[in-house]
């Protein structure tokens, strides 16, 4: 069970999160990374206290920036079969996945625009 043709989708969806597409021979693919999780990673290596969402722009820069990385993290699950992945060939990756990967999240190109006053809580 190898994935090829690993990509982004970065057509309009309804989905909240980050939408990969893959090929298993003639079985299409679909892997998921929740904008929750992917804010979570972030928040993780960015270590800034402040919870900003990231937002579609974003989580789609920063998978296209992550592919290689998270194309393993997408393959070592989806190789462990139907037994773990209870909608295979659909993986959803949870970020214990992303932990016990030990990956690690390029964001040299992640660009937060300050948001405006409307978005910030008054005390």
């Amino acid at each position: 069970m190898s994935l090829s043709q690993f990509r982004v989708d970065e057509q309009p969806h309804t989905m909240d999160g980050l939408r990969l597409l893959a090929q298993d021979g003639a079985v299409g693919v679909e892997a998921f990374v929740s904008r929750k999780v992917m804010d979570v990673w972030a928040e993780s290596i960015e270590h800034t206290g402040g919870r900003q969402s990231l937002f579609r722009v974003q989580y789609n820069a920063l998978g296209q920036l992550n592919v290689a990385a998270i194309e393993r993290i997408v393959s070592r699950k989806y190789r462990r079969g139907a037994a773990s992945n209870r909608q295979h060939p659909f993986i959803e990756v949870l970020f214990s996945d992303i932990a016990d990967s030990g990956e690690t999240l390029n964001l040299s190109e992640l660009v937060r625009e300050p948001l405006p006053p409307s978005f910030h809580r008054l005390a």
